[in-house]
């Protein structure tokens, strides 16, 4: 099991960060909000639409999932530049546009109530 405070020095800057592992890799947490994840030791951070276009700027890879009927690409996870593994302070900017778009994510997910699966009863009403 990996050190869960190995990324203490590059996150001092945005404050305590959760590591927690997941399907092959390990969530990056703040305040119970996966707002990242490290997968083969690359970190990924949550964007959302506004948020990406600075990824997208500094030619960063959205995340990709190898399955095996092919890769799944994901745009709403990006590598961060290498260039911030070296500017905690800066990394720490980036931190919180994806814990707030983590966090927006997960605000409008518990707003949407959960389609109900139907009951024998309401698909015998339904035929």
């Amino acid at each position: 099991m990996s050190d869960p405070d190995r990324f203490g020095d590059l996150f001092a800057p945005f404050g305590k960060v959760a590591v927690r592992r997941m399907f092959g890799g390990e969530g990056l947490y703040r305040d119970n909000v996966m707002f990242g994840f490290v997968f083969d030791e690359r970190i990924y951070f949550r964007t959302d639409e506004e948020g990406r276009q600075a990824f997208i700027a500094e030619n960063c890879a959205p995340f990709v999932y190898p399955m095996k009927k092919g890769d799944i690409t994901s745009h709403n996870y990006y590598a961060l530049p290498d260039r911030l593994y070296d500017d905690p302070d800066e990394l720490a900017e980036w931190a919180r546009v994806a814990l707030r778009a983590a966090a927006a994510k997960k605000k409008s997910k518990a707003a949407v109530p959960a389609k109900k699966k139907p009951t024998k009863k309401t698909a015998k009403k339904r035929r």
